[in-house]
């Protein structure tokens, strides 16, 4: 289903373990700045609350002067804050480690007291599993996760950073393109976010890669531009279960939750700048499988069972 000329096309991905009647989600689609926000502060940063099976994405638009905080009590794990656009500075503080970060990119931040602060408004994407119990109930559709989907895999954390919890930042800038690479794609040991490019105007509608994932939801966030995410539920044998292609418009910044085992591609349509990025908890196994594609990789290591080729 991929091009001839998609770095995916290679990938080794393994069967299916679910229960082929199992009922298959509906796609999700969350276009923020359409939404009333879930928290607004004093000073009148917004913030919105989307959940997927095993995360929480907050997405804040954050004023100068305010400050995004989390404590040691209820924040255990490490969570990634996900920079969107190049003009972005914010000043990251955790424990005692304190840095300031300029562009796109991804910030991992570990457990314990933390603090971001901007300068100037700024736009930015935070990433909690779904052991960061205190954050679930905030989120706009967490009544759809009142019980958990069959076709998604519940998280089992990848292994934690050898070298041990600290600040990380990962810039763009500092990973330049290269070919038969896909994207730039960051993980920790419960997320994997793959950065795509911007990209000027529409997409070719006869070069798009429909695709599909056995057990793991695909959360896309676009940060620039209109898209259509166009999804097809496969039959099972019950006919209640059947629904109509969908073809969801949304601009940005929006989310996508593509539920498993959907058939999906996302297409950038219209004038300007386009970008999404996808963010997937656990990681990807088969993404990290090839080498040199998850850029971090030896500060966050894959399960034994996954031979890097």
């Amino acid at each position: 289903m991929y091009g001839p000329n998609d770095p995916r096309a290679a990938l080794n991905t393994a069967p299916a373990t679910t229960n082929p009647n199992d009922p298959i989600a509906a796609l999700a689609t969350y276009e923020f700045l359409a939404l009333p926000p879930d928290e607004v502060t004093e000073l009148g940063s917004k913030t919105w609350y989307v959940r997927g099976q095993n995360f929480v994405l907050a997405f804040t638009r954050l004023v100068p002067g305010d400050a995004l905080r989390r404590d040691a009590a209820a924040q255990r794990e490490e969570y990634v804050v996900v920079l969107p656009h190049d003009d972005i500075t914010i000043d990251v503080t955790a424990g005692a480690e304190s840095r300031t970060v300029t562009g796109s990119g991804v910030v991992i931040v570990p457990p314990g007291d933390s603090e971001l602060t901007a300068h100037g408004d700024a736009d930015l994407v935070r990433l909690f599993d779904v052991r960061t119990a205190d954050l679930l109930a905030r989120c706009g559709n967490a009544s759809e996760y009142a019980e958990p989907h069959p076709r998604v895999a519940l998280l089992e954390p990848w292994p934690e950073p050898p070298a041990g919890h600290r600040l990380r930042v990962y810039r763009n800038a500092d990973f330049p393109l290269r070919p038969g690479r896909f994207g730039r794609i960051f993980r920790s040991s419960a997320f994997m976010v793959n950065f795509g490019d911007p990209k000027d105007g529409p997409r070719d509608p006869d070069r798009l890669s429909p695709h599909h994932h056995d057990d793991f939801e695909q959360c896309s966030l676009t940060v620039a531009g209109d898209y259509i995410h166009h999804v097809r539920t496969p039959w099972t044998s019950k006919r209640s279960q059947w629904r109509a292609d969908e073809h969801a418009a949304v601009g940005s910044p929006a989310v996508a939750i593509i539920p498993p085992p959907t058939v999906h591609t996302s297409q950038a349509v219209g004038d300007g700048v386009h970008m999404l990025i996808d963010i997937f908890s656990p990681p990807r196994a088969d993404f990290s499988a090839k080498a040199g594609w998850v850029l971090n990789a030896d500060e966050y290591p894959a399960p034994d069972h996954i031979t890097t080729a």
